[in-house]
């Protein structure tokens, strides 16, 4: 599960890049009951979704020529260019070199070798999500990708992770863990995928799980602000309730409830 416990490979952080920061703040405030604080200058207006005063997430403006919309992961590193060297070896390509972030930590961004972006997060001030798993918090990632078994060959030997298959009924859904660490520590899954629809035109991409108490009525808050529904609310055995969803500029977000026997 994902936890503030922190170690090497473990998502640590979550941020969105967006033209509009006023209209996403208005927006996650009504789907998810985020707050924005907006940073000082020294942040290029860099700033802060958070949750009863606990942090949940970042946000900045990102313009047309820097990308689209778009929520980022990050994953907890002690040496983030010792990891960036070892993926560009394994087929990565680097779209931001190791750099410090004032006196908050130090970071880089990657895409691997399909193409999905994510996140390097060395914690100094700043030590990540203060607020998971529970409502408002991230609750799971899912990396969409046309090749499994390559995504957990590159993962696992860039960041140490390890994967099981958990297997159902007409297939398999492989699951990815730190080093280190058990099943239990499971925090994501990796997906075919032709198996988003929605959203196989983006290419490989990371898609992040926000839980929330009633996902019927997260999505029709996102369509009343001006959102999209991707993938209407649907239960999944065994796992709880899930929706994929769009905030008004098009970053694609999911929400779930989860199934308390789980």
């Amino acid at each position: 599960m994902i936890t503030t416990n922190f170690v090497n490979g473990s998502p640590n952080w979550l941020d969105l890049g967006t033209p509009d920061l006023e209209a996403a703040a208005a927006f996650y405030g009504g789907v998810l009951g985020w707050r924005f604080e907006p940073g000082g200058p020294e942040t290029g207006g860099y700033g802060m979704f958070r949750l009863d005063g606990r942090s949940v997430a970042g946000g900045m403006t990102v313009t047309a020529d820097q990308g689209a919309p778009a929520w980022t992961v990050y994953f907890h590193s002690a040496d983030p260019d010792a990891v960036t060297k070892a993926a560009e070896q394994a087929g990565c390509t680097v779209l931001l070199q190791p750099m410090d972030v004032l006196d908050q930590g130090r970071m880089a961004i990657l895409a691997d070798p399909a193409g999905a972006a994510f996140g390097l997060w060395q914690p100094r001030r700043h030590t990540g999500f203060e607020h998971v798993t529970q409502d408002g918090g991230l609750n799971w990632l899912e990396l969409y990708t046309p090749d499994v078994p390559a995504a957990k060959e590159f993962y696992g030997s860039v960041l140490g992770w390890g994967a099981f298959d958990v297997e159902f009924p007409g297939g398999s859904y492989t699951t990815v863990h730190p080093a280190g660490t058990d099943e239990n520590g499971m925090f994501g899954g990796i997906v075919p995928l032709d198996g988003d629809p929605a959203g196989a035109g983006a290419g490989a991409h990371w898609t992040p799980y926000i839980h929330v108490p009633d996902v019927d009525a997260a999505a029709r808050k996102a369509e009343e602000l001006g959102g999209a529904v991707r993938s209407a609310p649907v239960g999944v055995p065994g796992v709880g309730r899930i929706a994929t969803l769009a905030d008004p500029a098009g970053a694609v977000f999911a929400v779930i409830k989860g199934d308390p026997d789980q």
